[in-house]
């Protein structure tokens, strides 16, 4: 891979290798291997793709566990599938263009394989491996945000069409025929000027979900993000 590539890729993925092998092996496809050039890694990704689900699970679990301290263990586990998914993780490699970088054999290149979600997916979890190899979890962790967990939500947002949570959470239960959920404060803590505060938010008595925030706007809207979150798990 040429540096102005190298510089290019580490400017989308907000990474600076400070051992760009790490990086070459991450787009490296087994297909190449044939084929590699003198002057390319000796193995392929599939074992950077295997640590990097490992620490995409880890970064995940922990984001949502954060996130959410209220939920249960299943609640956690159905967010976490729905963020971890194939189709999340090439969507994701798609937004950051890594097939531009993907090293294939030319068999592969011929089948279109800069646009499979298959290959895409493996690079990304790949490049999770690398930066956090080249620059510890901090980094793949800073990394996996950015990159996945907020583009998810973004797109989920899009997908909705609101940035105001509540909004959306109400169009979606109108869409389903369910009644308007009910907002109540259930704690207040802190000093006056430091104030949280934790919302209920309640559905049809089915869904109960929780937000917290420095106001009880702040808080609603936090509620209505996690009751979105748990009714779009029930639904996948």
């Amino acid at each position: 891979m040429a540096v102005i590539e190298i510089a290019e890729l580490e400017l989308v993925l907000g990474h600076s290798f400070r051992d760009p092998r790490w990086l070459h092996r991450a787009l490296m496809h087994s297909s190449r291997l044939p084929e590699r050039l003198e002057e390319e890694p000796l193995e392929s990704n599939e074992k950077l793709e295997f640590l990097g689900d490992a620490v995409l699970e880890l970064v995940v679990s922990e984001e949502l566990v954060r996130e959410f301290p209220d939920w249960s263990e299943g609640q956690l586990s159905k967010s976490r599938a729905r963020l971890v998914n194939a189709t999340a993780i090439s969507l994701s490699a798609q937004r950051l263009g890594l097939g531009k970088y993907l090293r294939l054999g030319r068999g592969e290149e011929k089948t279109g394989g800069r646009t499979k979600p298959a290959l895409l997916a493996d690079a990304y979890e790949a490049l999770i491996a690398a930066i956090y190899l080249d620059g510890g979890l901090e980094a793949a962790r800073g990394f996996v945000k950015r990159t996945l967990v907020e583009g998810v939500m973004a797109v989920e947002a899009e997908r909705i069409g609101h940035t105001d949570h509540k909004s959306a959470l109400q169009e979606f239960l109108q869409s389903q025929g369910i009644s308007a959920a009910a907002y109540h404060v259930i704690e207040e803590s802190g000093p006056d000027h430091q104030k949280v505060f934790r919302v209920e938010v309640g559905i049809a008595g089915q869904v109960n979900a929780i937000g917290t925030g420095r106001t009880k706007k702040e808080a609603e809207q936090s509620a209505a993000v996690a009751a979105l979150l748990q009714l779009s798990t029930k639904e996948s």
